[in-house]
């Protein structure tokens, strides 16, 4: 009896030890997808902050557009 229970004690403690790495290797995965995931933030806001610094000029322009048709409007009118 004692040789059964030494065994069947083996038996649970090598399912564990499969348990174990089986978790192990999931959270090695998880931390894998997070820092792929943090390296594609990463590149979304360098993106972001790119098409900000083209739009700022954009806007400035678009504001100057804006006064230039509102003087033609008046030499129109004038004329």
């Amino acid at each position: 009896q004692n040789i059964n229970e030494y065994v069947t004690a083996l038996i649970a403690l090598k399912q564990k030890m499969i348990d174990g790495d089986r978790l192990l290797t999931e959270y090695q995965q998880k931390c894998t997808d997070i820092l792929y995931f943090s390296l594609e933030i990463s590149a979304l806001r360098c993106q972001v902050e790119q098409m900000l610094q083209k739009i700022l000029p954009l806007e400035k322009c678009q504001e100057e557009l804006g006064s230039l048709k509102a003087e033609l409007e008046e030499k129109k009118v004038c004329l």
